[in-house]
């Protein structure tokens, strides 16, 4: 049997729409056949270093017009695009470029230093992308079409319980996830999608692939930014936002008495839970919130509400996506409507696998079916409702107890602007709760305000023994809460008032 091939993606879509609008930055637009040239030019100098199909290159930088360039550039020459963060320790890196067996580590040129001292550490050679253009453009032969179970990129899982794994993501994992979405969502041809999130994260990297699937421009910020985002949508024609709870709120406030434009579809909502009083808040303000549940292994989401049971099923991430399926197990059956079990998916946006991880692959994937570690249930209706990570889970005196629920109920207090909440051990019940809180900005908020709330809406032991007032909450490089860096604070902060 053949392999499946299609054209390559750039190429296709800059000899469809070549004046089309691909991207949109602070500093210029560039159309699709723009952005080709560009690219081209990348890949023949990155020819030029030797770098050849199949092998595995390291990118280090932040969402850029060059960055953009990279990720395209790699699929002509057949490489492997290794997605590295840009907020972890240069110990981390270097594990990650090992790890993934990286012939080259290219990047950004504030990173100059950065790049070299992994190079220095891993034995491997490391560019800037101003150095990269140092090297003459030669004569190569780019590959006009892509395999599609091809491995295309590798993102490194945030390694909560152990070392990271590196996910490998085919072109048609990559594929799938972009059609799939559009059946969920639609396209229309005055669609612009907002990526805010890092294109290093597979919520950000998946929006650039819609982009050169659908023919649709990306307006590409390089970080998060109230005031930029709620601009674009006001002023410059963006339709879409990737967000997840703590972005949300912040453009809500923002957003005040104001409304958006008519063209607005809404956010696209992901990163966990989001509290059910936050998805009211949106309601109100006539905003249209997609919730949607997914992970960096399902190539971004592969749950979604439907725009159609948007404010029906308020605190659900809605059915599978057209090609997936979706199941929740408990002891490895089945469970009925409402009966919390571990989220088990399946569908052609699921990775093969972890890089030389076969005894992990053994474990989670059987059968296609990948095992998420992820806790929830599923209504009479087949509804999705996401209640936590599996590892986050507080047992308490032989009770469940989901952080998730208890962030959702005290974020529900006006005065607190987000919270984050963490098992301690304790010797009596096993575990018990514990909560940090930051204050919205101006207002007042005791101890005994909190308790006297709790008191009245979560059961005894649910209840944080411990509350802690922090000025900000650690989050990574999407704003998704890192509660292992909560576990840590708690041991360093034990006399914090």
């Amino acid at each position: 049997m053949s392999e499946q091939t299609m054209p390559n993606w750039l190429d296709q879509r800059a000899f469809l729409t070549p004046e089309r609008v691909a991207l949109v930055t602070e500093d210029e637009i560039l159309t699709f056949s723009e952005l080709q040239k560009r690219t081209k030019e990348m890949a023949s100098r990155l020819s030029s270093l030797g770098i050849q199909k199949d092998e595995h290159i390291a990118v280090y930088a932040k969402s850029s017009v060059e960055m953009v360039q990279m990720i395209h550039a790699l699929s002509y020459l057949g490489a492997v695009g290794v997605m590295l963060n840009t907020r972890l320790t240069i110990e981390e890196l270097v594990f990650q470029v090992t790890d993934s067996s990286c012939a080259y580590i290219i990047g950004e040129d504030s990173f100059k230093d950065t790049l070299k001292e992994i190079g220095k550490q891993t034995e491997t050679p490391s560019l800037s992308f101003e150095e990269l253009k140092g090297y003459q453009t030669v004569p190569s032969s780019m590959f006009e079409e892509v395999i599609m179970d091809a491995p295309y990129t590798i993102l490194y899982t945030s390694g909560t319980t152990g070392s990271p794994k590196g996910v490998m993501l085919s072109y048609s994992n990559h594929w799938w996830s972009a059609v799939s979405s559009a059946l969920n969502l639609g396209i229309t041809e005055k669609d612009q999608w907002l990526a805010a999130l890092p294109l290093f994260h597979v919520g950000g990297l998946s929006i650039l692939m819609k982009s050169v699937i659908y023919g649709m421009p990306v307006h590409l910020h390089t970080s998060f930014d109230i005031e930029a985002v709620h601009d674009a949508i006001m002023n410059k024609g963006v339709t879409t936002v990737s967000v997840v709870s703590v972005m949300l709120d912040g453009l809500l406030d923002r957003l005040g008495s104001e409304r958006y434009p008519a063209n607005f579809r809404g956010m696209l909502l992901g990163g966990g839970p989001a509290p059910e009083v936050l998805l009211h808040k949106a309601a109100e303000k006539s905003v249209p919130v997609f919730q949607t549940y997914g992970m960096t292994e399902t190539a971004s989401q592969i749950v979604t509400l439907s725009p159609d049971y948007a404010l029906d099923k308020i605190g659900s991430a809605g059915k599978p996506l057209f090609p997936a399926q979706l199941s929740i197990e408990l002891d490895g059956k089945p469970t009925s409507a409402h009966e919390i079990g571990e989220i088990v998916v399946k569908g052609p946006m699921v990775t093969a696998g972890y890089y030389r991880r076969p005894e992990t692959n053994e474990d989670t994937i059987q059968q296609g079916w990948l095992r998420t570690g992820d806790l929830g249930f599923k209504d009479e209706d087949g509804f999705l409702y996401v209640v936590d990570r599996r590892k986050d889970l507080i047992i308490s005196g032989g009770e469940n107890i989901y952080p998730a629920e208890i962030e959702g109920v005290l974020s529900s207090l006006e005065k607190v602007k987000e919270v984050g909440v963490v098992g301690k051990e304790d010797e009596k019940w096993g575990s018990v709760p514990v909560a940090f809180i930051v204050v919205r900005e101006g207002m007042a908020l005791t101890r005994e305000d909190i308790a006297a709330f709790q008191k009245e809406h979560l059961a005894s032991y649910k209840q944080p023994k411990e509350i802690y007032f922090v000025n900000h909450l650690p989050r990574n490089a999407t704003n998704k809460l890192l509660r292992r860096e909560l576990a840590n604070w708690l041991k360093q902060r034990r006399n914090v008032q």
